[in-house]
């Protein structure tokens, strides 16, 4: 008999939403300082390039962790791992609710955000093993929105407790939520037992190999831009260091008699486009909610809780869509169904590439609204498709894979943003200053409507330079964003490369 055979429908639903919320604040938590960071190194009189490391060090040890997952899974159980996974994200949220300076924040993060990271893969695994026909695309349907809803909703909701509470509750709302899963997951999630002996089989090369290659990718990619990349000596140690450890981690895993990452579940034509299109929305949502809230604070100087307000309506917008992608995904086609949210991430990204200087929350809404419904479209289906048609013995090393392709994309995503915004608003603001010359009749009436209101030369003067910097800072915006439709529209037309799904022929030999 099955290990689930035993369990209602209710039960197993239930089970599987307890799961949910563990995977949603492990989620959300990546996010929710991004409105805050200020207010967080003010409360521990950190600068700005130490309290950057409050989420750095979240995504670092995440990503490092979520392709363990699986193999995590296989020695102490899904039940016990999850559990464990809880009761220290709980545990850690308290820790970084009353950090004492940034340098245990920075720590307790690591540990949250590694301990924690193993709960977003399992859900995917669990899902696949508890429901099967149109229960099994709902449940990805709802996985696909939480994936995409928690990062969207992260700023929106810190931003507004920031402003009504303080920073410290950033980490205290966690410890109910996780409680609960602490103690709802370990009562019904008997899918499957733990092998101790695993240890002994342990790749622990690999595991060495891949924790160097992704710690030091993760961390190029995220202080790459800000240190301007090769010119920095610490970079240019990480950069080589990921290069390496990259090469002989992926010789490693096709070599390894018990490799701790599944790698060649990419001979799968679905799996490898299903792990492309991952990367690609994980560029979409992490880049897009990076971008946003930069340019409403530097350019239109928002406070985290009038970000979040400006932001919120992609969540709003992605909700409204469930019961239509519901509603369409057991009768149409999943692929088309995703070509479709592609297509639309791509609109509104091209939606964003107008952006002006006075753009606020109204002129944010339609593509911003495209994206929340795009998200919905295009989510879920990468999901089952990827997934769906893995037998359970790879399924859950897979799902580790798919997930650390999205957080990749979203690093990957943000860091060539940053590079972006770094390199194209000196290119805007050299070609704009090259117009700004005595023969250029606005300008002249600019600097005479300025001396006449009883400024002097050099303030007139510094007034056109802030003036000038602002208008090449949204114009750069509106590149990155162009660069973000660019990713959409090829995987766009790549999306009638996949195969219908079709369910695994049979039960493996270690199948839950």
């Amino acid at each position: 008999m099955s290990p689930v055979a035993h369990l209602t429908p209710g039960q197993k639903i239930f089970a599987f939403a307890s799961m949910c919320v563990g995977m949603f604040i492990a989620l959300l938590d990546i996010q929710i300082v991004s409105a805050s960071l200020r207010d967080i190194g003010g409360g521990l009189s950190a600068g700005a390039d130490d309290t950057a490391w409050v989420q750095t060090s979240y995504l670092i040890a995440e990503i490092i962790v979520i392709p363990l997952s699986g193999w995590l899974s296989r020695v102490f159980s899904t039940r016990w791992l999850f559990a464990v996974s809880a009761a220290g994200f709980t545990l850690t949220s308290l820790l970084c609710g009353i950090a004492w300076d940034i340098q245990s924040m920075i720590v307790f993060r690591a540990a949250q955000g590694f301990i924690g990271g193993s709960m977003i893969p399992m859900v995917f695994t669990t899902a696949f093993v508890f429901f099967e026909g149109k229960q099994r695309v709902i449940a990805a349907a709802t996985i696909g929105a939480l994936a995409s809803l928690a990062p969207t909703l992260g700023p929106t909701l810190g931003g507004w407790i920031t402003d009504n509470f303080s920073w410290h509750w950033l980490f205290f709302i966690n410890l109910v939520p996780g409680i609960f899963v602490t103690v709802a997951v370990p009562a019904l999630v008997k899918i499957d037992e733990p092998d101790l002996g695993l240890l002994k089989l342990g790749d622990w090369a690999g595991i060495v190999l891949m924790a160097l290659f992704l710690g030091c990718l993760e961390y190029t990619l995220e202080e790459g831009p800000r240190w301007n990349w090769m010119e920095d000596s610490v970079i240019r140690t990480t950069a080589w260091t990921a290069m390496i450890a990259g090469v002989l981690f992926i010789w490693r895993e096709l070599t390894a008699e018990h490799p701790v990452v599944d790698l060649r579940a990419l001979k799968d034509r679905n799996f490898a486009l299903g792990s492309f299109f991952s990367f690609v929305t994980g560029i979409g949502l992490f880049a897009t909610i990076y971008l946003t809230p930069l340019f409403l604070g530097r350019v239109e100087g928002y406070s985290a809780f009038q970000i979040g307000k400006a932001v919120f309506s992609t969540g709003v917008f992605q909700i409204l869509t469930i019961p239509v992608y519901t509603f369409l995904a057991n009768r149409v086609d999943l692929r088309w169904l995703m070509m479709v949210g592609m297509a639309m991430f791509a609109l509104s990204m091209f939606e964003f590439t107008p952006i002006t200087h006075d753009w606020s929350g109204t002129e944010l809404l339609l593509p911003q609204a495209l994206r929340g419904a795009a998200q919905q479209l295009a989510v879920p289906p990468v999901v089952t498709l990827t997934l769906g048609g893995l037998a359970p013995a790879r399924l859950r090393h897979a799902s580790g894979l798919f997930n650390t392709m999205r957080n990749l994309g979203g690093a990957i995503g943000i860091a060539a943003c940053a590079t972006i915004l770094n390199d194209r608003t000196n290119l805007h603001f050299q070609r704009l200053a090259e117009h700004l010359t005595p023969a250029n009749e606005a300008m002249n009436g600019f600097l005479t409507s300025m001396d006449s209101a009883a400024q002097t030369s050099s303030v007139a003067l510094r007034e056109l330079w802030q003036l000038t910097f602002r208008e090449a800072q949204t114009m750069t915006y509106s590149d990155a964003f162009f660069s973000i439709m660019l990713c959409f529209v090829l995987a766009t037309v790549m999306v009638p490369l996949m195969r219908k799904v079709q369910p695994p022929k049979g039960p493996s030999a270690d199948a839950h």
